[in-house]
């Protein structure tokens, strides 16, 4: 997938709930965009209106007035970025509250209707794109434009984890990686290679609660990885100063991402954040963990509180 040819000078914003949308939106701007910003109701951050060129509010049941909207604006390139409450589907009614256009009945029937298709994230996310590119929007990842929010492979914090929770880590990010293949959800909290808690509909901070509930003693690892295959159009793994202020309430002590597929929001905050609450942070890659080598290379240097270097020629400063 390509960016946006050089001629392009509007792109539209499909903002959910959190930070992303409007850093995203900053980022835009700063690369001389004009953006077209459809917030959806309910999630996204009213201060988008002050960012973006255009700013209409959007509800959830409402594809054909959107797709109209930026068709309207000539918009043909789009993003989608933001959490979506995905427990509201369950909600009584939910579907007719939501008064869904033509449009939009006609794009979900196969999830809602007839239940020949699930309702996983990459299922429902592969609908919204289609319902926008079968009208001549094209959606591209957020990330080919705000590249800098992706985290590099590195020790973020302070203070590196310990032997023992970089075991936790590798054996954290296994299991989340395989729950990421279900696309059940992409965190796992870990003590002593034990499973506390697994995300699925409720979210990153649940689980992380769920765990500190279930884990008296606390100190445990949340690892959160993306899907094999990501799609980076959507649902990329993100983190922020709110995932480890949840940490910190709950006794979580360890957060391994994996690196240049994870949104770090607010990174400065959240490090300091982190480290005036004795959090680590720590970015890796996959063959880190497939590695054997890796294995004793980042417990020695969680043991000497120095940087994450690589697998075959430890860079620590």
């Amino acid at each position: 997938m390509q960016p946006p040819p050089p001629e392009v000078k509007r792109i539209g914003l499909i903002a959910g709930w959190g930070r992303y949308p409007v850093l995203l939106a900053q980022a835009l701007k700063r690369a001389g965009y004009e953006v077209v910003c459809m917030g959806v109701r309910d999630h996204a951050d009213p201060v988008l209106s002050d960012i973006c060129d255009v700013f209409v509010w959007n509800g959830l049941g409402k594809f054909g007035r959107a797709t109209k909207f930026f068709r309207k604006q000539g918009v043909q390139y789009a993003t989608l970025a933001g959490k979506i409450h995905k427990v509201r589907l369950f909600a009584p009614a939910f579907i007719w509250k939501q008064a869904p256009d033509f449009y939009t009945i006609r794009c979900f029937a196969a999830h809602f209707l007839s239940r020949r298709v699930d309702c996983k994230d990459d299922s429902l996310l592969n609908t919204v794109c289609r319902a926008f590119e079968n009208r001549g929007v094209k959606m591209l990842p957020g990330t080919f434009f705000a590249p800098e929010l992706l985290v590099e492979r590195k020790l973020l914090t302070k203070r590196a984890p310990t032997s023992a929770q970089m075991q936790d880590v590798f054996f954290g990010w296994k299991l989340a990686r395989e729950m990421g293949r279900l696309d059940v959800g992409q965190s796992v909290s870990v003590k002593n290679r034990a499973v506390l808690a697994v995300e699925a509909i409720e979210g990153t901070d649940e689980a992380i609660r769920r765990a500190g509930q279930l884990c008296k003693s606390k100190n445990f690892v949340v690892v959160k990885v993306s899907k094999p295959n990501q799609d980076m159009r959507f649902d990329v793994p993100t983190v922020g100063l709110g995932t480890v202020k949840t940490m910190a309430e709950a006794g979580a002590a360890v957060l391994a991402v994996e690196a240049k597929k994870t949104l770090l929001i607010d990174a400065e905050e959240t490090i300091a954040y982190a480290d005036a609450h004795n959090i680590a942070i720590v970015a890796l890659i996959e063959e880190d963990v497939d590695n054997p080598v890796a294995e004793s290379e980042f417990a020695l240097l969680g043991d000497k509180r120095i940087a994450v270097g690589v697998a075959s020629g430890v860079a620590a400063e």
